[in-house]
């Protein structure tokens, strides 16, 4: 890796539990203004990665840089301030308090005015949210809590924006319109890495992918030419090359 990287994620060894890692020395990494979709089976440790880089999951060996200063290691509620926005796949809104409070929850590394002044920004950015603003998200459908847990991310204008399962249990019109979203992070100049079960519209919003397997990177290259490669349905299904192929997809 060359340093250029927004970030880079080198030789990761990390896991739950000590002396058993889930992850055996896996690498990426993302540059600014570019979605990375990191793709593969169920345990192949794709959201331990991302709760690795963003300080949930202890890294036994390896380094994360974040433009270039290694972040390895720094807990969680620190790294906003360092230009890190995390979207867990559940328990990302504070569902009792309203959809202002939990923006204000997320400009907590801010000054007050300059959280209020940027909660505004937000409101333009999705107005569903300034129109919803009092009321709690609870009561928010699923894509538009997705929509808020990004939104309190964006607060401190994260260089990197983590997502771990975006679209989990929403609707295909939802997930369409947060894909949507994911790409206009990336175009605002974040860099975006999105970990997804739903492989294949997860890459064709992206600029590249990771295949991980059993803890470990096993395809890497551009999601055009992932999403054509015969090698992922092995991955994913277990297929074999000239075997006929079920109708469920990747």
């Amino acid at each position: 890796m060359s340093g250029d990287h927004a970030l880079e994620a080198v030789e990761i060894i990390a896991g739950y539990v000590p002396d058993l890692p889930i992850l055996h020395g896996v690498s990426a990494h993302v540059d600014a203004g570019e979605v990375v979709s990191m793709i593969g089976p169920n345990g192949a440790g794709k959201s331990t990665l991302v709760k690795a880089i963003a300080g949930l999951v202890q890294i036994s060996s390896g380094t994360v840089r974040l433009d270039g200063r290694d972040i390895t290691g720094i807990v969680a509620h620190k790294l906003p301030a360092d230009g890190v926005g995390y979207v867990p796949q559940i328990g990302n809104v504070f569902a009792t308090l309203t959809i202002h409070e939990n923006l204000i929850m997320g400009g907590a590394p801010l000054s007050k005015s300059a959280a209020l002044e940027r909660i505004e920004e937000i409101y333009e950015m999705y107005p569903t949210l300034k129109d919803k603003r009092h009321d709690k998200a609870g009561v928010l459908s699923g894509g538009q809590r997705q929509i808020l847990a990004v939104a309190r991310a964006l607060l401190t204008r994260p260089r990197l924006m983590l997502l771990d399962e975006p679209t989990a249990g929403l609707s295909p019109m939802a997930a369409g319109a947060f894909f949507d979203l994911v790409r206009g992070l990336a175009e605002g100049g974040a860099a975006v890495l999105m970990v997804e079960q739903n492989a294949k519209a997860a890459l064709r919003v992206s600029d590249r992918g990771y295949v991980l397997a059993e803890g470990q990177n096993r395809l890497e290259g551009f999601a055009a030419e992932l999403l054509a490669n015969e090698e992922i349905g092995e991955i994913f299904l277990g297929l074999r090359r000239g075997a006929a192929k079920p109708e469920a997809s990747v």
